[in-house]
């Protein structure tokens, strides 16, 4: 038997290792561009920086340190330079694809930060596998600007998976919806028609304000703000401000909401306040051709006929009246029942000769 050569001894004690293997090696060196390691074969591994991490901002040295031990994939036995060309990103990807896939099966919640913002949605990576989450899947609320969520942690599901086609779909809406079902849950437990609750401004329309009761929306229509006239809920009430307001109905998941608290109503003295016979300032709050309402305090309302206005003819309020004039005038009659209020201006009038004729006997 002839005998072998040192070189081909030398040669022969080392493994071999093919294109897509994994290999274990010692970190033996850590430059700007390049991670050098000890695999245990005849040339060296060489992992560059953009086979490291896609991260281009990531400083080698501070992540990587002589001595450590790394898994790592070969790319190109021999690089053309005699060196192993391996790869640790793409394995990582391949670790995280197959978590990403596990959580996928499992429902799994994962958490992890956002790498990019992007027009159409998020980017989050988890083990070097990039999950994308899609603007209409980041929250359960319509959100035009996205930034906020830069370089933050968030939840979310795997609701698609797809490695072939690199579509791996994130989901937080999901997660979001289920809290708020839960919230929503415990919070229609709780309360009850008749209940007084805080709650906080969400948005104000034209016909009413959305309350956050922390768990579900309550409307409070333009209506229930108060025992008074309400022009514009948007002069009355700011997103964020925090409300005591009334339950006023529960039909479902609607919860109609009230300022209107009973203690409070207007017309509970009325009948003492506004008596035939009593004379009563107010201010007249809008007129029509047969007669002005007169407001005499937030939620009780009087009607000035076009006839009781004065004793002069008057063809429509407008010609002698203006919104917001202040007037004094005499009940002629109240109804509680139906709450109406009658006045008459023209009373006072005919009261006045008869008062001076007293006063000069």
């Amino acid at each position: 038997m002839s005998e072998l050569s040192f070189e081909q001894m030398l040669e022969d004690s080392f493994k071999t290792i093919r294109n897509g293997e994994i290999v274990q090696g010692t970190v033996i060196d850590v430059k700007e561009d390049e991670i050098i390691l000890n695999i245990g074969y005849k040339a060296d591994g060489i992992i560059t920086k953009n086979e490291y991490s896609n991260d281009q901002s990531l400083v080698l040295a501070d992540t990587v340190h002589v001595g450590d031990v790394m898994e790592a994939k070969v790319l190109k036995v021999n690089d053309g330079e005699g060196q192993v060309l391996l790869t640790y990103k793409r394995l990582a990807a391949e670790k995280g694809n197959k978590r990403l896939e596990e959580a996928f099966e499992s429902q799994e919640v994962l958490r992890a930060p956002v790498t990019q913002v992007l027009d159409g949605g998020l980017c989050v990576v988890v083990e070097e596998a990039r999950v994308f989450i899609p603007a209409s899947l980041v929250s359960d609320t319509y959100e035009k600007d996205l930034s906020k969520y830069a370089n933050q942690e968030i939840e979310f599901v795997i609701t698609e998976f797809n490695p072939r086609r690199r579509r791996i779909i994130g989901n937080r809406k999901q997660l979001l919806l289920a809290i708020k079902a839960e919230k929503q849950k415990e919070l229609m437990e709780r309360i009850s028609v008749g209940d007084t609750v805080e709650g906080v401004v969400k948005n104000v329309t034209d016909f009413g304000a959305f309350i956050d009761l922390g768990g579900a929306d309550g409307l409070l229509h333009i209506s229930e703000m108060s025992w008074g006239r309400v022009e514009n809920p948007k002069k009355v009430f700011s997103v964020g401000e925090q409300v005591r307001v009334l339950i006023k109905d529960i039909k479902g998941d609607k919860i109609a909401l009230s300022l209107k608290f009973p203690e409070e109503n207007p017309w509970m003295n009325a009948s003492e306040k506004y008596a035939a016979g009593n004379i009563v300032t107010g201010k007249v709050a809008r007129m029509t051709d047969f007669g002005a309402f007169v407001e005499l305090e937030p939620g009780v309302d009087a009607l000035l006929h076009v006839s009781q206005i004065s004793r002069d003819h008057v063809e429509k309020p407008s010609d002698v009246l203006s919104a917001g004039q202040e007037i004094e005038a005499k009940v002629v009659d109240f109804n509680g029942e139906d709450r109406k209020i009658s006045l008459s201006m023209k009373a006072l009038e005919m009261a006045a000769p008869a008062s001076n004729t007293e006063s000069e006997e």
